[in-house]
């Protein structure tokens, strides 16, 4: 049995919350255990001038954190699932998927009810090329602005009048006690979200048998298999690229073996102006999530969605 765990994490509110409560959670299941936080600062936190699309995507907010793994100053990080590359560094696995919060995007406004009530030309802050694509498909008439920082930074900037609305994910929001920021929900009808978001994904050295024995018990099977599905899909269209792409998987209400996905993709950035989509839905055995997130991906491409393969 380990006697201490060191835990990575980026040194923004939200991301030293969830380690805390990974923290907390290993601490109530094994009380013995010593658990130490190594916050860190990531090139992603580093670099706000710039969509993430065009300064190397996800990966950014993962290095510094692997970096310590490789090193030995640390046993695993915590990170939120949708800032998780599809295909993780060589060497690296995701040892356990926690139960997922809020999965839906939420509209933050000071004097903007919905998404309706934002005025003709509005401005609203977000960088996250799905939820642009995903905006002006129903709101064409908004300006949407890059907005990049942690949440207190964009909360700020919505504060100081720069912004009509921002878009951000509701989880966060909720783990850092200010769900009253939340004007309105924004339904997965509107706004698939990004795949695994709302859920926390901890990552180990893929030979670090200890380690992965002790976080396995904290995974949560349900989101642990929709996010599989969800990530199936992603990375089979080119989710680890920069590109727009969203999935979203549910168990059917009444058939508990039975995921839902519902998947999109957008083109390329540049074709942002006259962007088109294309946007689909299967279900699929609880127990083949990956199966079902590939069969989505092959129905969308059948339909002529482009695939964004990259390199890693």
């Amino acid at each position: 049995m380990l006697k201490k765990v060191r835990i990575a994490t980026r040194e923004s509110a939200l991301a030293l919350w969830q380690a805390e409560h990974v923290a907390a959670c290993l601490r109530a299941q094994f009380p013995e255990l010593e658990v130490q936080l190594l916050p860190m600062t990531t090139r992603g936190d580093q670099i706000l001038d710039r969509p993430l699309s065009q300064i190397g995507g996800k990966g950014l907010f993962l290095k510094e954190l692997e970096v310590a793994m490789l090193e030995g100053r640390a046993d695993l990080a915590v990170h939120s699932l949708k800032d998780v590359p599809m295909q993780l560094e060589s060497g690296f696995v995701l040892a356990a998927v926690m139960a997922r919060e809020n999965p839906l995007d939420a509209l933050v406004s000071n004097h903007y009810s919905s998404l309706d009530a934002l005025p003709v030309g509005g401005i609203v802050g977000s960088s996250s090329l799905r939820r642009k694509l995903q905006l002006l498909r129903q709101r064409p008439d908004l300006r949407v602005v890059d907005l990049r920082g942690n949440l207190q930074t964009r909360l700020r900037k919505l504060d100081d009048n720069q912004f009509d609305a921002i878009i951000l994910a509701a989880a966060g929001l909720i783990r850092l006690g200010q769900a009253e920021r939340i004007r309105a929900e924004l339904p997965a009808a509107i706004m698939l979200p990004a795949a695994g978001q709302g859920a926390l994904g901890l990552e180990c050295l893929a030979d670090a048998h200890g380690i992965r024995a002790l976080l396995a018990p904290l995974a949560d099977p349900l989101t642990t298999s929709c996010t599989r599905a969800e990530r199936a899909f992603a990375e089979r269209l080119g989710g680890s690229c920069q590109v727009p792409i969203a999935a979203f998987a549910q168990e059917l209400a009444n058939s508990p073996t039975t995921l839902r996905l519902r998947g999109l993709i957008g083109t390329a950035p540049t074709d942002l102006g006259v962007a088109s989509n294309w946007q689909g839905e299967f279900t699929g055995l609880l127990q083949a999530p990956e199966e079902l997130g590939l069969a989505l991906a092959e129905q969308l491409l059948a339909q002529g969605a482009p695939s964004y393969r990259c390199a890693m």
